[in-house]
């Protein structure tokens, strides 16, 4: 488990990544995070936006299904 302190900047709060975990997230300065909560109330930290995914998610299925039908439009 990793600590991390909460620091004011400005009008702001910030937290600090240490290296192990910017390393682990592949995150550098500039990109982006996405703090999303869990049904149990807890916080999960990640790069991807679940958002996205969940999208590319419903668009894989549907290249499945409609395999035969791309495949004919893309001749």
């Amino acid at each position: 488990m990793l600590v991390l302190k909460v620091h004011k900047v400005g009008n702001s709060l910030n937290l600090r990544l240490p290296r192990d975990a910017v390393s682990r997230l592949r995150v550098s300065e500039g990109d982006t995070v996405y703090l999303t909560e869990s049904a149990d109330g807890s916080y999960l930290v990640t790069p991807y936006d679940p958002e996205f995914e969940s999208q590319m998610q419903l668009a894989e299925e549907g290249m499945t299904r409609y395999r035969n039908t791309l495949r004919a439009l893309a001749k």
